[in-house]
């Protein structure tokens, strides 16, 4: 008598159970108490007036500035990252994969730790303001700043725009670049015609990848900032845990949601085959 085996469908189906579990559990239901709370008010009736709150003077400015905060932070990394990745494909092997491991190696670290560190160093009697005093040279006051924040961010956010652009450089056929050059092309626009076009998918991945955190962001603006400076993701904390008012943090959250929406919708139009992926 023939012995039957489950195919291969069914273990697959096994298989996928515990992540179906784990979407349900962490990502379905939180999402769906988020839509239930945005868009219902007290009573528990519907409304749109959570999602109308953002048009109000202090959650409008709140957004205005985290846009041009998170704006400003994309563009100083993308500047500094580019060239970095550049060098790091023209290294060789071994050092440009100690040098990716360094840029790894503060992400493993809580995020919270890394942000402390640098209050440490900014604040009025920090390390580098005694360092400059030693050096009689005048002391630096950006801490509780926008210059603090953005510093902040660049610093936590740097390595999510390298990475990415690593991996597109590293995926450029370098035959089509000497060949470039061999036909007399010269350094600016074998980049300008080739190496930028072939990379654009690492760009736009990188600029994602940063602009939605820092876009969100509220532990930076409350430890580099001294919580003078309101971010949208500030007010969003404080209205889950200061006022206890969930149905407007979550209309708030949602209206963020477009952001992360329409920033998912940019990256799958340009980078269709994840060549800008992180890895």
């Amino acid at each position: 008598m023939r012995r039957r085996y489950p195919s291969m469908n069914s273990h697959k189906k096994l298989l996928t159970g515990p992540y179906l579990i784990w979407a349900a559990a962490f990502i379905l239901i939180p999402l769906a108490m988020i839509f239930y709370y945005g868009l219902t008010g007290e009573d528990g009736g519907f409304t749109l007036g959570n999602l109308l709150a953002i048009g109000t003077r202090e959650n409008f400015k709140a957004l205005g500035l985290s846009l041009i905060l998170s704006i400003i932070s994309t563009a100083v990394c993308l500047i500094l990252a580019y060239p970095l990745a550049m060098i790091l494909v023209n290294m060789n092997v071994s050092q440009s994969g100690f040098i990716v491991l360094i840029f790894i190696l503060p992400m493993w670290m809580n995020f919270l730790l890394r942000t402390m560190a640098w209050q440490t160093l900014l604040e009025k009697n920090g390390v580098i303001n005694q360092i400059l005093g030693f050096l009689h040279l005048p002391s630096l006051q950006i801490i509780n700043t926008p210059y603090a924040i953005i510093l902040g961010m660049v610093y936590n956010f740097l390595p999510f725009m390298v990475l990415p652009l690593y991996n597109a450089l590293l995926k450029i056929d370098r035959d089509i670049i000497n060949a470039a050059r061999d036909l007399g092309a010269t350094e600016a626009y074998t980049f300008r015609k080739i190496i930028l076009p072939l990379s654009m998918p690492g760009v736009i991945s990188g600029i994602i990848m940063v602009f939605v955190p820092a876009l969100t962001t509220f532990v930076i603006s409350d430890l580099l900032g001294g919580s003078k400076i309101l971010l949208i993701g500030n007010v969003i904390e404080q209205k889950f845990k200061q006022g206890s008012n969930w149905h407007v943090g979550s209309g708030l959250s949602l209206v963020m949601m477009v952001f992360i929406l329409l920033s998912m919708a940019v990256m799958n139009k340009y980078d269709k085959d994840g060549e800008g992926g992180m890895f």
